[in-house]
C-alpha cells in the first residue's frame, strides 16, 4: 500500500538515498567498533530498515518492505560496502553526514505516519509508528554494538523533530480525509514537514539548542526541612518519670548511705 511520498519516482529515489545514508551511519558506528565485513553488511542494514520492519510487523504488513523490497535491501547492504572501502573518506564529511541524517529521519517520520494511517490506525497510533520508523532503526543499532542509544545520548533534537513531523502528517492526513486536500498538496505538505524536520535537526546541532533537564532545587522549603530534625521518641504505654531532686528513700537509699560513711571512715 503506497502512500504520498511513495507515488512519485522523485521522491522514491529520495527515500532511496534515505535508506542510503542511515546505512551509513549505521555501517561506521561497526567501524568504530572493529567489526568484520559481514557484521558492518548487518549493521547497515538494520539501521537502515530496521525501524519499517518493527513498524510493518506491528502494522500486519507482513512480510515487511524491509526484507521484499529490493531497491532498499540493496541501498541499504550498498551503504556497508562503501563504508568498508571508505570509511576514513566518509568520517571526514561530518555536517553532510548530519544534514542526510536529518533528512533519513524526517522522510521515515512523515513515510511511516502516513503508512499507519492509510492502514486505518489512530492519529495517535499513527504517531508512534511514524516514530517507530524514525528511531527504531538507530536503537536497534546502538543496543547490537552495546552503546547508549543516540535518542539519549545525543542531546540535541533528535526524538522532537521526529515527533513534530509525525504530529503534522496527522494532521495533513485528516485535512485529506475530510477532503480539503487533493493527492498533489499532500505530497506538497509532506515534503514541507520533511524541510521542517530536516531545519529543526540542524538548527539544534548548529546552535546547541537542547532540551531542559530536571529542575534544579538549590532551598529547600521549611516544611521538607522538618523531617530531618531530630524528635523524640516516645513509646505508648510507657510513662517517663520526673526527676526530681528530693532523695531517694527505701532501701537503695539506706544502702547508699552505709557505702558513703564506710568511705568517709
Amino acid at each position: 500500500m503506497k502512500v504520498a511520498l511513495e507515488s512519485n519516482a522523485i521522491f522514491m529515489g529520495i527515500e532511496y538515498l534515505a535508506v542510503f545514508c542511515s546505512g551509513l551511519a549505521g555501517g561506521l558506528a561497526a567501524v568504530r567498533k572493529h567489526y568484520d565485513i559481514f557484521s558492518i553488511l548487518i549493521i547497515s542494514w538494520v539501521t537502515a530498515l530496521g525501524g519499517g520492519i518493527v513498524r510493518d510487523v506491528l502494522l500486519g504488513a507482513v512480510p515487511p518492505v524491509g526484507i521484499t523490497d529490493r531497491g532498499l535491501v540493496f541501498s541499504a547492504l550498498g551503504s556497508g560496502i562503501v563504508v568498508a572501502l571508505a570509511y576514513l573518506e566518509i568520517s571526514h564529511f561530518t555536517w553532510t553526514l548530519i544534514i542526510v541524517d536529518a533528512m533519513a529521519l524526517g522522510l521515515f517520520a512523515v513515510n511511516g505516519t502516513a503508512k499507519a494511517m492509510a492502514y486505518g490506525t489512530s492519529g495517535m497510533t499513527a504517531v508512534f509508528m511514524g516514530m517507530i520508523t524514525a528511531l527504531a532503526g538507530g536503537l536497534i543499532r546502538d543496543i547490537l554494538i552495546n552503546e547508549v542509544p543516540i535518542i539519549i545520548r545525543d542531546k540535541h533534537w533528535y526524538a522532537v523533530p521526529s515527533f513534530m513531523g509525525c504530529v503534522l502528517t496527522v494532521i495533513v492526513g485528516k485535512f485529506v480525509k475530510a477532503g480539503m486536500l487533493d493527492i498533489t498538496q499532500e505530497m506538497v505538505m509532506d515534503v514541507l514537514i520533511v524541510v521542517v524536520v530536516v531545519a529543526m535537526r540542524i538548527l539544534s546541532v548548529k546552535f546547541n539548542f537542547v532540551l531542559p533537564g530536571a529542575a534544579r532545587r538549590t532551598h529547600m522549603h521549611l516544611i521538607t526541612q522538618t523531617r530531618y530534625l531530630r524528635r523524640p521518641v516516645i513509646h505508648p504505654n510507657v510513662t517517663v518519670r520526673e526527676r526530681t531532686d528530693e532523695p531517694e528513700s527505701g532501701p537503695s537509699a539506706k544502702a547508699g548511705e552505709r557505702l558513703s560513711r564506710h568511705d568517709e571512715s
